[in-house]
């Protein structure tokens, strides 16, 4: 099975929504999708809980189908949004330095995109 790991950097819910969109469509189509949210895009985790938001639907559905990997842990906490990370039940993942390693993907056979 291929595997792919989506590097969220980006802050802007515009990048985001295509993070989603492909995370779950590589899921659907047999590919091992998961999404590691990095960076400024960590910020978006309280507005990505609120019902109201565009984003919402997908969210908890990539939540649902075990493809958001994790949250970055130093990101998360530089950004104030760590307690939301826990709250959400996300994996905070801080093996290089308290940031994800993208090494550890790729020794799995994980493909690296970032946005």
């Amino acid at each position: 099975m291929k595997k792919v790991a989506l590097f969220v950097f980006n802050g802007d819910p515009v990048c985001f929504i295509h993070v989603l969109l492909n995370g779950l469509d590589m899921n659907e189509k047999g590919i091992d999708g998961r999404i590691i949210v990095e960076g400024a895009a960590t910020a978006l985790l309280p507005k990505l809980a609120e019902p109201q938001n565009p984003l919402h639907k997908l969210w908890d559905k990539a939540k649902a189908q075990n493809i958001v990997d994790g949250v970055c842990k130093g990101c998360a906490y530089k950004m104030g949004t760590l307690d939301e990370a826990v709250n959400q039940g996300l994996t905070l993942l801080g093996d290089m330095s308290g940031h994800p390693s993208m090494f550890g993907y790729i020794e799995e056979g994980f493909e690296i995109i970032s946005f």
